[in-house]
């Protein structure tokens, strides 16, 4: 592939719901361009896009893939994403690098789910769009309703340019509006025909549709369309691509993907309406500037290491140069770059200012961050990956794979920012948070494909506290043991107390020596020791207060360990009369969901033991703010997901501890025991 400047570059990232058939339209559009010499199917696992392993097994797209062209001496960078929430990371890094997006609608079931939240986050930053009805031929498929749907359910004006021949079994082709000419297809390949006279009427009343829309996209042809003058086929392309650069146009083309019909008309959309990198550009001058790059995406290779995939943001990039990381302070060698279609890599010897590619092997770089020349002092902004929240415990199957387990997670953890992993002290389990089960499922299969480490999931244990509720004065604890020579001998007796301004908080009132000076520290250790291990169920014991008020020594037989073991002992015996109690953590919740599923998700926090704290309205999202107990929230991503169709989101952080309720209480504490025998 040659290099191509940056006027005959599009980037143009591929998304919808799940199943919409974004990779059978990929391998279309591939076909078309020569790329390939055969039409890959998802079914058979034999697509250019979808080449991961876990991606042929599951029979969807996991990974966002660079999937590079060429038509009409154009290169089109194609980024092909997952449709499947779990996976909206790899969403996001597509957004932040793409110049338009193309959006599929499925003919059957119209707008989905995931659809929706792109379109909201295309409207954030403004991103062009253009909009395919794909599944034309399938049964029930009927492209007015689909059309509908998208009037229904999304914003910006939606502009039909295309027009189907037939539907379901019968769909073979297709009628552009703007040239009012009609193309059948037979084995994928089209050839023009007259448009069928049952269709005229409905080509007329879209193509009106279309020519109002394009003259709203320009003010001299709004002038002009006002004062009933036609509108030239020239000034309704300029018209209609003003609109898709503004964000405010989305033509809507149909087809069918796995029929091969359309694509071709497809990708000469892309190339005459989708945006060079050159056209949004706020900087005329970052073509010329210094060499800068932005890593939106990083893939770990056992055998080749890491793969970085960027776009030029600034000058060009060449192949055997240095580029500095300045958020790592860091030098950088650059080899070989390449182009991707699939997994295959087509060498280049320089990258121009908007095209994207990828590199191997660098050192430092992260997804996220600048690739550029140590003196340029720029850092592009990063990427706002979406917060993981659903957490499991992992363990290696095989005892002595943890440090494989360690190397391969710490890989991984570089290849997707939405995968947080945490050694939890009190529990001492090993916590994996992702987006979803899919997602942790096929990050335990990648350690085990990639990495050679088995690994079994369980649930995540809950980091209960223990603490006191009363106080208990002058409790003794004495240790006196003689063997023969020196004997040992320790004695105290010590007050407890709650103490809510903090964790822990050690006095004595010492009067007369009755405890030497040097063993004071000794019994504050005794205590704290036995702190780590409570009474009721073996949790740590916090927020109490201890005092040493008395005791008494042995001027030989005392030692320091003579009075940690008698501060133990009082300690213990002090917090059993003291009432002891059970603590649990309380979060912070905060849930965006739509309006129509508020009832639901208030009524499953009640269940949770929830505290609704608030709700205000943000955009055409509620959010509600509440305290929620941890135990109640470790799988709450599942039943979000699960009552708001996918379409709530929420953060949670740590707020505090609070006492358990008795009969859960009770319960724990039994587990607790139960499984310590």
């Amino acid at each position: 592939m040659k290099v191509y400047l940056s006027e005959s570059i599009r980037n143009i990232g591929i998304v919808s719901h799940q199943g919409a058939g974004k990779t059978s339209l990929t391998e279309s559009m591939l076909f078309n361009t020569g790329a390939t010499n055969r039409l890959g199917k998802v079914d058979e696992g034999n697509t250019v896009a979808d080449y991961h392993p876990e991606e042929i097994k599951r029979k969807s797209t996991v990974n966002a893939s660079l999937v590079a062209c060429e038509w009409l001496d154009t290169k089109i960078n194609l980024l092909d994403t997952p449709g499947f929430s779990d996976f909206f990371g790899e969403v996001k890094g597509v957004l932040r690098v793409s110049d338009c997006l193309l959006m599929l609608v499925d003919a059957v079931a119209g707008v989905e789910v995931s659809t929706e939240i792109v379109w909201e986050l295309a409207d954030e930053s403004n991103l062009p769009r253009i909009a395919f009805i794909n599944k034309m031929d399938r049964e029930n498929a009927d492209f007015v309703k689909a059309l509908d749907s998208m009037r229904e359910r999304l914003t910006q004006q939606i502009v039909p340019i295309q027009f189907p021949i037939g539907s379901e079994a019968n769909f073979n082709g297709i009628i552009d509006l703007i040239e009012m000419k009609a193309y059948q297809y037979d084995g994928g390949k089209s050839s023009e025909i007259p448009i069928p006279d049952d269709l005229m009427a409905d080509a007329e009343t879209y193509r009106e549709m279309m020519i109002e829309a394009a003259a709203e996209g320009e003010d001299e042809l709004t002038m002009k369309y006002l004062e009933g003058e036609e509108l030239t086929d020239g000034e309704i392309i300029a018209g209609l691509k003003a609109g898709v650069m503004a964000g405010k146009v989305v033509p809507v083309l149909c087809g069918s993907a796995l029929k091969n019909i359309g694509a071709d008309l497809l990708l000469n959309i892309l190339v005459h309406y989708a945006p060079t990198p050159l056209e949004k550009l706020e900087d005329q001058d970052a073509p010329n500037k210094p060499m800068a790059s932005l890593v939106f995406k990083t893939m770990a290779d056992p055998y080749v290491g890491r793969i970085s995939f960027f776009r030029v943001y600034q000058g060009s990039f060449k192949s055997d140069s240095t580029a500095y990381n300045p958020r790592k302070e860091a030098d950088e060698k650059i080899s070989q770059l390449f182009t991707m279609q699939g997994k295959n890599q087509l060498q280049l010897p320089e990258l121009k200012f908007g095209d994207i590619g990828i590199v191997a092997k660098l050192a430092q770089t992260n997804t996220g961050d600048t690739l550029t020349t140590k003196d340029s002092g720029v850092v592009l902004d990063g990427i706002d990956f979406p917060i993981p929240t659903l957490t499991v415990a992992i363990e290696p199957k095989t005892k002595g794979d943890e440090d494989k387990l360690g190397t391969g997670i710490s890989r991984l953890l570089e290849e997707d920012p939405t995968l947080r992993l945490e050694k939890n002290v009190e529990t001492h389990q090993t916590l994996l948070t992702g987006m979803g089960e899919a997602h942790i499922d096929i990050t335990i299969d990648r350690l085990q494909r990639k990495f050679g480490v088995e690994v079994k999931t369980n649930e995540a244990l809950v980091p209960y506290r223990e603490t006191i509720r009363g106080s208990a004065t002058k409790v003794e604890g004495k240790h006196k043991k003689q063997s023969g020579g020196h004997g040992q001998f320790g004695h105290v007796y010590i007050d407890v107390a709650p103490y809510p301004e903090g964790e822990f908080e050690f006095t004595e009132t010492i009067f007369g020596g009755s405890v030497p000076r040097q063993y004071i520290p000794a019994v504050e250790k005794g205590v704290r020791e036995s702190m780590v291990e409570g009474i009721l169920a073996g949790y740590p014991v916090t927020n109490i207060k201890v005092n040493l008020q008395d005791g008494s020594f042995h001027p030989v037989d005392s030692s320091e360990m003579a009075f940690k073991i008698a501060a133990s002992l009082a300690f213990r015996k002090a917090c059993e009369q003291a009432k002891p109690a059970l603590l649990e953590p309380i979060m912070n919740v905060e849930i965006h969901v739509p309006d129509q599923f508020m009832g639901d998700i208030m009524g499953d926090l009640n269940s949770k033991r929830g505290r609704i704290l608030g709700m205000e309205k943000s955009g055409n999202m509620q959010v509600i703010k509440a305290n929620v107990p941890l135990s109640e929230m470790y799988r709450y991503a599942i039943d979000l997901k699960s009552i708001t169709q996918g379409r709530g989101s929420f953060v949670m952080e740590f707020s505090r501890y609070e006492e358990v309720p008795s009969m859960m209480s009770e319960k724990i504490i039994a587990a607790a025991k139960a499984a310590k025998e």
